[in-house]
């Protein structure tokens, strides 16, 4: 599988099919890797990587501190993921792409669509996360992550990442870099020598600023509002993808789609032929 060097971390990547460019960002929240797209939920049973890649080229790839991509200890938002997708489109020599983002991928492509407007000929936003219960839920499993390391250090976070082998998303106390020590020996030494005060500092400022309200994050609604951008949102509805979030981007994106369909319609007979519907209304 390639990998492309972007702003000097590893980025793991695939590229799928035939037809004009969608960058898709993974689902999965702090566990995005490309392989999300067929085996995670709804998207496994919508088959999307399926029925895309026949009209379009499909660039999937694991979201930096995922999987086999790389990863470096720094206060990350929303603009670092940006620049990640930015860079491996720069990287396939392509200026301008449709972007889909599933779960919590959805955050950054609306960030791409406001800060690169000129680059993204459309959004695709497949179950947005977002809510009350969402950031109560995520704030808390970096808390948690911040106890363990108040409790065993960074050495502690290595050894406890190095016997279990899970991702933040499935072992809070991993924190956000756990797959980058998994796979990454010398990150993990480096990782453990850290100072422990700024560490704790920088993870409370990334939590408290990626996530910072009770809808959906990515973009301040004063840009999404001016943002002309063609989107269409596909709307989830369980703590982690709360509905409120798909109608609140509806509502400011001024060219949206809104698909009012329940979860348990969306199914591989009717979701990729929405999909395929609305990118090839945008494309012509």
């Amino acid at each position: 599988m390639p990998i492309a060097l972007i702003d000097g971390i590893r980025t793991n990547y695939e590229v799928i099919g035939d037809g004009p460019p969608l960058l898709m960002y993974a689902p999965a929240g702090f566990d995005a890797t490309l392989d999300k797209w067929k085996t995670q939920g709804v998207y496994a049973r919508t088959r999307l990587l399926d029925h895309l890649p026949k009209k379009y080229t499909c660039i999937v790839f694991d979201r930096r501190e995922t999987g086999q991509s790389g990863g470096r200890v720094e206060r990350i938002t929303w603009a670092h993921y940006v620049a990640q997708g930015k860079g491996l489109l720069d990287h396939l020599s392509i200026k301008r792409a449709h972007l889909m983002g599933g779960c919590m991928g959805c955050c950054p492509v609306v960030a791409f669509g406001t800060a690169y407007p000129e680059m993204v000929q459309s959004m695709t936003l497949y179950w947005p996360v977002g809510g009350a219960k969402y950031r109560i839920s995520t704030h808390k499993r970096f808390a948690d992550h911040l106890a363990y390391v108040e409790q065993h250090g960074l050495a502690g976070v290595v050894s406890l990442v190095m016997q279990e082998g899970k991702a933040f998303n499935a072992e809070p106390r991993g924190g956000p870099w756990a797959s980058v020590i998994k796979n990454d020996r010398a990150f993990a030494d480096a990782y453990a020598k850290l100072d422990v005060g700024k560490y704790t500092q920088l993870v409370a400022d990334m939590c408290r600023t990626l996530f910072d309200r009770d809808t959906s994050p990515g973009a301040e609604p004063e840009d999404l509002l001016r943002c002309e951008i063609p989107a269409l949102v596909i709307p989830g509805r369980d703590a982690s993808h709360a509905t409120s979030a798909a109608r609140y981007l509806e509502e400011c994106l001024l060219r949206s789609e809104y698909w009012d369909v329940p979860p348990e319609g969306q199914t591989e007979q009717t979701a990729p032929a929405r999909l395929l519907e609305f990118l090839q209304k945008v494309t012509r």
